[in-house]
């Protein structure tokens, strides 16, 4: 009777389980943001959940919880159960953590539902420099070691990677002159205190636009919309293909052990709001690419970024451990 007991109650439990996943979303969402209020993972999130409720059928609640370049947001998330009702919203840093000793946390713990758009760097030269292309750049710098400035952020930023790309493709020597983020770079950048500097195009798109900055490459192996008069990285050094697609993404995740078939309603739900003709538009003003991959693609594309950066990095001597240790494979 026990036993009978036992089973009735493991029958009952799978079919309720069975049921609650079928129902699912029963109640609203709630999604976290690694990034405040305002920067432009919040900007993404915020568009492209409202754009995703429809489909879901639920209201996403979303709450910013910086702090800790995104750990803060992405350990609470790994905390809670793996139903499908908390979602990450979150930018290309995880896959940095455990190199860098921040977190032992990376995007293999979760689901990538979509990956939805990405950034791409573009080399910004002061608007009366010398230099009309990238090469041209290089060649000065070859004939004038460390006398061409370079504004730079801290280790893991995007114009940190890129010039590790730079170093190792050219092998040109430039000074690195260092900012609290991209915003104090172009403003030295505007006033002439620094001669260039790699940063992403949505930061980068209204100087271009207005010719207050002079852009002499995309770090970009495709056209991107809008700006076909910029010559591709690739068009003047080839071997630059080996470390592309690159440059910051956004993506909304769920816990990596969540049922099956909710992971196929989110990814779903997110595929079609990210093809909607409002999102696509966002994008394009905010001067990112559409990407929208998700499962196996997604994972890939995670995989190719993270090798990429996490090696250049640990060849500069910017990381805390060796790729090989967290068993991240050469690019």
């Amino acid at each position: 009777m026990k036993r009978k007991s036992i089973l009735g109650l493991t029958a009952a439990a799978l079919l309720l389980s069975t049921q609650s996943f079928a129902d699912y979303p029963e109640r609203n969402l709630q999604g976290v943001i690694q990034w405040g209020a305002g920067g432009e993972t919040d900007r993404v999130s915020r568009t492209i959940s409202k754009l995703a409720e429809p489909y879901l059928g639920s209201e996403i609640v979303l709450a910013n919880h910086p702090g800790g370049s995104g750990v803060i947001a992405t350990t609470f998330v790994n905390s809670r159960p793996a139903n499908g009702y908390t979602l990450l919203f979150g930018a290309e840093n995880p896959q940095l953590y455990g190199v860098l000793g921040l977190s032992d946390l990376d995007y293999r713990d979760y689901h990538p539902v979509n990956i939805m758009s990405r950034n791409v760097g573009v080399i910004l030269a002061r608007k009366d420099a010398p230099w009309d292309s990238f090469k041209a750049l290089v060649d000065d710098a070859r004939a004038h070691p460390n006398s061409i400035k370079m504004g730079t952020n801290g280790p893991g930023t995007l114009p940190f990677v890129i010039d590790s790309m730079m170093q190792t493709i050219t092998g040109y020597e430039v000074r690195k002159v260092p900012f609290d983020g991209s915003g104090p770079g172009v403003t030295a950048l505007l006033g002439g205190h620094i001669d260039f500097m790699a940063i992403g195009l949505s930061t980068a798109k209204e100087y271009i636009r207005s010719d207050q900055l002079k852009a002499l490459s995309f770090i970009a192996d495709e056209p991107v919309t809008g700006f076909d008069n910029i010559p591709l990285i690739t068009e003047e050094y080839p071997a630059f293909s080996k470390f592309l697609p690159w440059g910051s993404f956004f993506g909304v995740f769920v816990h990596r052990d969540t049922p099956d078939d909710i992971k196929a309603k989110l990814e779903t739900a997110f595929h079609q709001a990210a093809q909607s003709p409002e999102f696509r538009e966002f994008v394009d003003n905010s001067g990112s690419i559409s990407v929208d991959l998700s499962g196996e693609k997604a994972n890939e594309f995670l995989n190719h970024w993270q090798s990429v950066t996490t090696w250049l990095l640990h060849e500069s001597g910017a990381t805390k451990k060796s790729p090989d240790e967290l068993n991240i494979p050469r690019p």
